[in-house]
């Protein structure tokens, strides 16, 4: 069984933050907290003040946040942020 992916990109208006796959992210939603898996339903939510956590390589990293936006589609995660 071949282990599902997605591909993960997170940028700021200075920088690329991360760029690559992951196997999971979970996200400071401002309905709370949520967790994104392979073959998501699409969605669209926006960010708040939090950190982004996902398990890349086989290990967990965060980035810190102030807010921002996701769109999920068809397992590629793009996420615009303020830091």
């Amino acid at each position: 069984m071949k282990l599902q992916i997605l591909q993960l990109t997170i940028v700021s208006p200075e920088h690329i933050l991360f760029e690559g796959d992951v196997q999971l992210v979970t996200l400071p939603g401002t309905l709370g907290s949520f967790t994104v898996l392979p073959d998501h339903a699409p969605i669209i939510s926006s960010l708040e003040n939090g950190e982004i956590t996902f398990s890349a390589d086989g290990e967990m990293k965060s980035i810190e946040i102030k807010g921002g936006f996701v769109e999920v589609k068809d397992n590629l995660i793009s996420i615009c942020v303020e830091q």
